[in-house]
């Protein structure tokens, strides 16, 4: 048996470990045999790039890896929203519900209404969170340890859901 048959034979004999792994990554049957097919054909394009003596099957999952970080850098970067009007305008529109009822906003005052309850030790926190603000700012910004900010907002979501634990 020639090196080249060899090649192919280990990449298709990879195949249900590829799966495995797939189905690890993407939660999802469909995209895990999508993946598993991109794997293998990067792999049978690239086989002048392994290294004999190496460990293959280690080599063909960064391959998946790879692939899969790839993939879901390009989703992301396809689903962000850039906003060129005057003002922000979109970016500005409240985008809670994704409905524009009177039964989201009320929903969205109800919220507020309790947040306001909490002491302010835990609002702060969870507000800035929620307005974007990244838990390094958070800390900054309220001269705390990260550490507390970021266990001040888990408790904040942890009491939210237990308040709201009916419009689930």
């Amino acid at each position: 048996m020639n090196k080249k048959s060899s090649f192919k034979t280990s990449v298709l004999g990879m195949q249900g470990n590829l799966l495995s792994f797939a189905l690890k990554l993407t939660l999802n049957k469909e995209d895990a045999r999508d993946l598993v097919q991109d794997t293998t054909l990067k792999a049978l394009n690239n086989e002048e790039k392994y290294l004999e003596n190496t460990n293959f099957k280690g080599w063909m999952l960064t391959i998946m890896r790879n692939i899969f970080i790839n993939n879901y850098r390009k989703a992301s970067r396809e689903n962000t929203v850039v906003d060129s009007t005057e003002d922000c305008y979109h970016l500005n529109l409240s985008q809670d519900s994704g409905l524009e009822s009177p039964d989201g906003a009320f929903t969205v005052n109800e919220i507020s209404s309790i947040i306001a309850t909490f002491p302010a030790d835990y609002r702060e926190p969870f507000s800035l969170h929620v307005a974007g603000y990244k838990y390094e700012e958070i800390a900054e910004k309220l001269s705390m340890p990260l550490g507390t900010v970021k266990s001040r907002i888990f408790f904040t979501r942890k009491r939210l859901r237990e308040i709201l634990k009916d419009y689930r």
